[in-house]
Formats: C-alpha cells, sequence, structure tokens
C-alpha cells in the first residue's frame, strides 16, 4: 500500500479533472476506508477531518494518506453531504475541492462560514489568482491547486492545524491603536478612521502581526512562518502573501495603488506605517515627521517616534490565534 501510495501521488494524479477526465474513474486497487462509525467521531484529542471531493479515488487516496497520520476520516462526494455531516459531527478540518456537481466548493465554503469557523482547506484545479482570491475571501484558510503531491497537502494541514491549536495569552495585544487604525484582538475586530471593516481570520492575523512590528519591515518568510503558520517558507509560494496584502489594502486604504498603510519595502517585505490623516487648515509651527509634510495640511504628532524604526530589531513574535 506504501508503495502504491507513493506512485499515485507522484503521478500527480489529483490534476486529471483539470484535465476534463471522467469522474469516478475506477481507483487503484485498494479498499476506500469506510465512514467512520460517529461513536469514534465524538472522541477527544483526535484530529477529525471531514474530505469532500466528487472523484472516488482521489476521496481515497486522501483518506489512505491522512489515517497514516493518524486522522480520523470522513468522506462526502457532494457539497450537500457535506453539510450534512458538518451538522451531525465535529470536525477539525475540511478538505474541499471546488469543482463539483450542483453544490460547488465556494458555496460550500460560504454556507460553512454562517455557521463555523472550522479551519477549510481548498483543493482546487482553478489556479488563476481571481479564483483563489474567491475562495480566500469566503473564508477558506489556505488553497492546493491541482495537480499536487500529499507532501504539500501534509505541510498546509500541519500549518494549519498549527495555527488553530495553540492556546496562547494576547493579554499584551488586546488593543493596538496605531494612528486611525484600532484592531481588538478580543473582539476580532477593526476600524479605520473610525469605520469599522470586515476582514477574513487571515487578514485580521496578518494585519495584526504587520500592526505589532509596526514601522520595522517584515518579510515574506516571517509572515509565512508567523502568520500562516509554516515551520519553514521553503518550496511555499510568496503568492500567497501578496495576494493577501492585495486584498488587506483594498480594505484599508484609501488609494490601494498608492498605499500608506501596508508599505511594501522592495527587497524585504511590508511594513506598517503610522497613518494619521491631516486634519483640515493650514500648517502649524508643532512637530511633524521628515518626508510627510503636504501644502495646506496640518500635521498632526503619531506615537511613530514612540514605537521606533529600528529595522535591525527581530520582529516581535505574536501569540498564535485561539
Amino acid at each position: 500500500m506504501a508503495a502504491l501510495w507513493k506512485t499515485v501521488w507522484e503521478w500527480n494524479l489529483m490534476g486529471q479533472k483539470a484535465q476534463g477526465s471522467e469522474r469516478d474513474q475506477a481507483p487503484p486497487p485498494v479498499q476506500e476506508d469506510a465512514e467512520l462509525p460517529s461513536s469514534s467521531l465524538d472522541t477527544e484529542d483526535v484530529v477529525r477531518v471531514l474530505v469532500v471531493d466528487d472523484e472516488k479515488m482521489v476521496r481515497s487516496l486522501l483518506s489512505i494518506s491522512l489515517q497514516r497520520l493518524g486522522y480520523q476520516v470522513v468522506m462526502a462526494a457532494n457539497g450537500r453531504e457535506a453539510l450534512e455531516l458538518f451538522e451531525q459531527h465535529d470536525f477539525d478540518l475540511v478538505l474541499l475541492d471546488v469543482i463539483m456537481p450542483d453544490l460547488d466548493g465556494f458555496a460550500v465554503c460560504k454556507q460553512l462560514r454562517k455557521i463555523s469557523a472550522v479551519p477549510i482547506l481548498m483543493l482546487t484545479a482553478l489556479n488563476r489568482p481571481d479564483d483563489i482570491v474567491r475562495g480566500l475571501e469566503l473564508g477558506a484558510d489556505n488553497y492546493v491547486t491541482k495537480p499536487f503531491t500529499f507532501k504539500e497537502v501534509e505541510a498546509r494541514i500541519r500549518a494549519i492545524l498549527r495555527r488553530t491549536s495553540n492556546k496562547l495569552d494576547e493579554q499584551a495585544f488586546q488593543v493596538i491603536e496605531l494612528g486611525d487604525v484600532r484592531l481588538n484582538s478580543e473582539q476580532r475586530t477593526v476600524s479605520v478612521a473610525g469605520r469599522m471593516i470586515s476582514l477574513t481570520r487571515t487578514e485580521f492575523r496578518l494585519l495584526q502581526y504587520l500592526m505589532a512590528n509596526a514601522n520595522r519591515p517584515v518579510s515574506k518568510q516571517d509572515l509565512l512562518e508567523n502568520v500562516w503558520g509554516y515551520e519553514s517558507a521553503d518550496g511555499i509560494n510568496s503568492n500567497l502573501v501578496e495576494l493577501a496584502i492585495r486584498r488587506l489594502r483594498k480594505k484599508l486604504e484609501e488609494d490601494p495603488s498608492q498605499p500608506q498603510r501596508l508599505v511594501t519595502v522592495r527587497g524585504v517585505g511590508y511594513k506598517f506605517c503610522v497613518h494619521a490623516p491631516p486634519a483640515p487648515g493650514p500648517l502649524t509651527s508643532g512637530s511633524y515627521q521628515a518626508g510627510s509634510r503636504r501644502r495646506g495640511q496640518e500635521l498632526r504628532p503619531t506615537s511613530r517616534a514612540s514605537l521606533g524604526d529600528d529595522s535591525r530589531r527581530r520582529p516581535l513574535r505574536l501569540p498564535s490565534p485561539s
């Protein structure tokens, strides 16, 4: 079975749907694991995974591979079955295919987010940025594009579970208020100039980390390790960070093409800059920050100096989300 498992995954059979292969084609000669009885699903200290895919072979391979890692697996062949199972049992993770008949993965993700914050890893043959952004905006925690190997899936699963299972103290970061941005970790709310904005969990975590390291450049590797939870950023597509920053800028910035808060530091990564919107009226003789002078605008002191601008300091490590 181990040899078969390795061979099949190396052949990247997971990408056959994208190439128009027939659905539910005959799986390799292995027995598909039956659904676990409900009694076993209610046990403690075990990771319970719901695998949703309309291809029988994909479900079988994922089930075998996940159970080899010690996870309990329940399978659903379509979106409606997945929602029914989710109502009956508690799950720690959902692996969700996108391209399915009747009720696709996007619709399932949207429904799940109305009732639960369960981590969702989307498996998709749609690798266009717009499709990926759509899944993330609907509430998916991460995505894997087909074809892929199980090693990649395993790495993303471990990152998601590590990020969601840690019970850490966030007392020091309950409220961060920098310039006109206010972030409340306990209430999971963010406001910009008094206007409340809606963020996904990943967007909230990303903003929280950048604000905790305000005025310090933070590398993409740091973000992948501390926001997404990867033990190492090696081999991880950095577009994941770029897409998240782009979405966050659309919600935070007046002009996302000319960001004032989430600034790109060329060759390094990104930096949160304290942004105090100018009040109307003439310039005053009060203190102001170099480089921020604009004609006909009053410049107000901010807390930037107290935060420091020493980019040589290591980024502040935030506690992982509960």
